[in-house]
């Protein structure tokens, strides 16, 4: 039976230590809380927030296997899959399984976003994928400016695919969405669709079975009172949680970088007293001292402090 991801699942963040270790006390203590929120569908660890690239193999098993012992079969916990070659994913997908997930988010390779990818080659990825691990996966559709975001045919093509059961659409293309979306629902009824557009979520939020969303992580229960308006067709209910959510989502989100909002999401969890520590690891840089009175302002104003 495929796993039911129809409400809300977070894609919680890494908690690292002042001097850059992954705390694994903190990261338990995350999952619990988030695995707590009635609603919560799922946790997806080792994603875009979770900074899932910027560990090592060893830690990125070790961050799966500490969520699955932590939320004790309360939420399935769904590892990303992010390693750049076919063969590297579906290894790094077999240590996922070993270490207890439950299903798999898998990435395009890094290098389609700049340089787009042969026809047939995400199918063929899906396919080796599932076949070589036996986990269940996500389809991850990305951005439309970027070149690993897969066009109609492609998408039919992996959701058709055994295994497949949901997918996280992120193309911020509303006219793709409008088209799109409705053909993924009537061909493959069967498929959840997920958003995952943390900035602008109102207008996805109609059309879905739930959201896979980094936002989710900071404020789920906010995001879960989205998910239930969305799904009831409210729009005032919906339009509500918008509006309390908007000041967060800007401070948040609208920064110059998507990347800039995983170190906000963790200054926000930091102020929330859910983490201990916001320190994030290279790549990303801390933000201006300004953004933490600026998250603050915002997570008062949704009564999340």
């Amino acid at each position: 039976m495929a796993l039911d991801l129809r409400g809300v699942t977070p894609a919680p963040v890494t908690p690292f230590t002042a001097e850059g270790a992954v705390d694994h006390a903190a990261l338990a203590g995350l999952g619990r809380w988030l695995a707590g929120i009635e609603g919560v569908s799922g946790l997806v660890c080792l994603g875009h927030a979770g900074e899932g690239t910027s560990l090592t193999p060893e830690e990125q098993t070790a961050v799966v296997r500490t969520l699955v012992e932590a939320v004790d079969g309360a939420v399935p916990i769904i590892a990303g899959i992010t390693a750049e070659g076919t063969m590297n994913a579906a290894q790094e997908a077999q240590r996922a399984v070993e270490a207890g997930a439950a299903a798999g988010l898998l990435y395009p390779s890094h290098g389609w976003l700049r340089f787009g990818f042969q026809k047939g080659a995400p199918q063929e990825r899906y396919r080796a994928v599932h076949e070589e691990s036996g986990l269940p996966l996500i389809l991850f559709q990305y951005p439309d400016v970027t070149k690993a975001s897969y066009d109609l045919e492609t998408q039919l093509d992996i959701a058709a695919q055994p295994g497949v059961f949901a997918t996280k659409n992120g193309v911020r293309n509303m006219r793709r969405w409008d088209t799109e979306i409705p053909v993924l629902r009537a061909e493959f009824p069967e498929l959840q669709i997920l958003t995952c557009h943390d900035e602008y979520l109102l207008h996805t939020m109609f059309d879905v079975d739930g959201a896979l969303v980094g936002y989710g992580g900071l404020a789920p229960e906010p995001m879960v009172r989205l998910v239930a308006a969305g799904k009831a067709h409210d729009y005032a209910a919906a339009r509500a949680v918008h509006d309390e959510l908007l000041p967060l989502t800007k401070a948040v989100y609208h920064r110059g970088s998507h990347m800039e909002g995983t170190v906000a999401l963790k200054i926000g969890l930091h102020l929330r007293g859910i983490i201990p520590d916001a320190t994030v690891r290279a790549p990303l840089l801390p933000l201006p001292e300004s953004a933490t009175s600026e998250i603050a302002d915002a997570l008062k104003h949704a009564g999340l402090m």
